[in-house]
C-alpha cells in the first residue's frame, strides 16, 4: 500500500545542509501496525510526513498503491491526503473556536460530503472513542486525552486506508496514554487500517506487528515484532 525508494530529505540549517533522511527504503501493506522507533532527531517525524504527503522529499519516491504521490499535482495530493490518509499528531491541532463535533466534521466537509451525513458520522466516531457526552465542548474544555480522542475521530471521518500517528501519546500521562494505545490497536484490528506510528512508547511498540528502527536518517533494522 505504501512504499519508499531512496527517500532523502535535506534541510538548510544555518546555511548548511542538514540531511535528515538518507535514502530510506521501506514497504507497508494493508492491515499492518508498524511502529517507527528512534531517538529524537533520528528522522521519524520527517519520514511520516513524507509518507503522508505533508512535505516534499529532496529526492527519492513515495508510492501509494504504485502511484508516485510526489508526481501528483498539489491539489491531487491534497485530495489524496484528505480521503485516504488520517493523521494524528502529538499536539492534537484542534481548532479552538470549534466544538469537538465540528472539529471531527471538518475533513468530511472539506471533502464535499453532505453536512448532515458528516455530522452523523462524526457523532458515531465520537461515541466510539467515548466522547458522546462532549460533542459541544471546545478543546479548551477537554483534557489532553479527550483532545487526542477527538483528533483520532477526526482522522477517521473520511474512512481512510492509512492512519499515520506521530507520537500520539507523547503529551499524555501513562494511564491516558494506555487508553489511546488500546484505541489505536482496536482500530487496526477491527477496521484493518494500515497504521504507522512514530513513537518512543515501548507499550505501542509491543502491540505492533512490525517495528522499524531508524537512526541518523537510516533504517538500521526492521522486521516482525521481536526481531
Amino acid at each position: 500500500m505504501l512504499k519508499t525508494r531512496g527517500l532523502k530529505k535535506v534541510y538548510n540549517h544555518d546555511d548548511r545542509p542538514l540531511e535528515v533522511l538518507k535514502g530510506v527504503d521501506m514497504e507497508a501493506v494493508k492491515g499492518e501496525f508498524i511502529s517507527v522507533l528512534g531517538a529524537s532527531g533520528a528522522g521519524k517525524s520527517t519520514l511520516l510526513h513524507l509518507l503522508g504527503g505533508l512535505d516534499e522529499p529532496s529526492s527519492g519516491k513515495v508510492y501509494y498503491k504504485d502511484v508516485d504521490i510526489y508526481r501528483m499535482r498539489d491539489n491531487e495530493r491534497a485530495l489524496l491526503r484528505n480521503r485516504k490518509f488520517g493523521f494524528v499528531f502529538q499536539f492534537y491541532h484542534l481548532l479552538p473556536e470549534f466544538t469537538a463535533l465540528e472539529n471531527v466534521m471538518l475533513p468530511g466537509l472539506i471533502a464535499g460530503s453532505q453536512s448532515g451525513h458528516v455530522r452523523e458520522k462524526a457523532r458515531g466516531l465520537l461515541e466510539i472513542v467515548g466522547l458522546e457526552k462532549r460533542l459541544s465542548h471546545r478543546p479548551s474544555q477537554l483534557s489532553g486525552g479527550e483532545q487526542q480522542r477527538v483528533a483520532i475521530a477526526r482522522a477517521l471521518v473520511n474512512e481512510p486506508e492509512v492512519l499515520i500517528c506521530d507520537e500520539p501519546t507523547g503529551n499524555l500521562d501513562s494511564s491516558t496514554g494506555e487508553k489511546i494505545i488500546e484505541l489505536i490497536r482496536r482500530l487496526n484490528q477491527e477496521k484493518g487500517y494500515l497504521v504507522i506510528v512514530a513513537t518512543h512508547s515501548r507499550e505501542l511498540a509491543d502491540i505492533s506487528s512490525r517495528i522499524i528502527h531508524i537512526k541518523d536518517g537510516k533504517i538500521i533494522r526492521g522486521g516482525e515484532n521481536g526481531a
